[in-house]
């Protein structure tokens, strides 16, 4: 896997990938990445269907958002995105990409046909809750922060070119964008169980059996609580499963997409 900067279009006011025909997936990329960061899927996934891929708020070529934005600010630009399109699309979200897509999928069941959340968080510890808050809370507006304890939660030590793409990202985020919305993913817990249980179209639940934070465990819950849910935990995968295991991922987007889409 390699570092490839697509082509951008507009949608919606944001920065987006826009590839492919025909049904319409979007992929919600997590904090500090971009568009980009959805490589493997935008190249399997746009042979069949239509992609969206947008920079969020702050990221990639996107403008910061006004003021102290809440998970809420980037929900709704989730939403506009989704509300732009033809159809009903397919909704992908990665880390804090998917809270937003799980929630734009409660809010909106008419724009929202399936919906997976790849590496979710939900229910956190106190332990947990504390640590999340206590690393947005170092962030400042001027400069990126160091990526190497991040970098380490992701990918352990070892050398690859998926480190090495997202470290690139990592250190040429707005710093601004960046701790915008980490301050915004800390202070949200993920999906409530109310919402999870009003969820009415399939719903994947996906994370690697090595992810210390969106655990194996969350996703199972999610996966009991969401009427049409289900539970996919890729061996030997960490947080950045969706560009270390792109195979296993994709397999399971193509199956869900369809799934909706026979």
């Amino acid at each position: 896997m390699t570092s490839t900067i697509l082509p951008r279009s507009e949608v919606a006011g944001l920065s987006a990938i826009d590839v492919g025909e025909g049904h319409p997936v979007v992929l919600l990329h997590g904090v500090g990445l971009n568009a980009d960061a959805w490589g493997p899927q935008v190249d399997t996934l746009g042979g069949d269907y239509r992609v969206i891929a947008p920079d969020m708020p702050g990221h990639g070529g996107s403008q910061c958002p006004d003021g102290t934005p809440t998970l809420e600010t980037y929900v709704e630009a989730a939403l506009a995105v989704v509300e732009t399109l033809p159809q009903a699309a397919m909704l992908v979200g990665h880390s804090m990409g998917a809270m937003i897509a799980l929630d734009v999928a409660v809010r909106a069941p008419s724009h929202v046909c399936a919906v997976a959340a790849l590496n979710a968080v939900f229910e956190r510890t106190p332990e947990a809750d504390a640590a999340v808050r206590a690393r947005a809370a170092s962030f400042d507006e001027t400069r990126a922060p160091d990526p190497s304890s991040t970098l380490h939660r992701w990918f352990g030590d070892a050398a690859s070119p998926e480190r090495s793409a997202c470290e690139t990202w990592l250190r040429n985020v707005d710093p601004r964008g960046y701790k915008l919305a980490y301050t915004a993913f800390a202070e949200s817990r993920g999906p409530s169980r109310t919402a999870l249980r009003s969820l009415a179209c399939p719903a994947l639940f996906a994370t690697g059996a090595l992810e210390p934070n969106s655990t194996p465990d969350m996703s199972r819950a999610m996966a009991v609580l969401a009427p049409r849910g289900r539970a996919l935990i890729v061996e030997g995968a960490a947080h950045m499963m969706p560009m270390t295991h792109a195979d296993e991922v994709n397999a399971a987007m193509l199956d869900l997409a369809r799934e909706v889409w026979p």
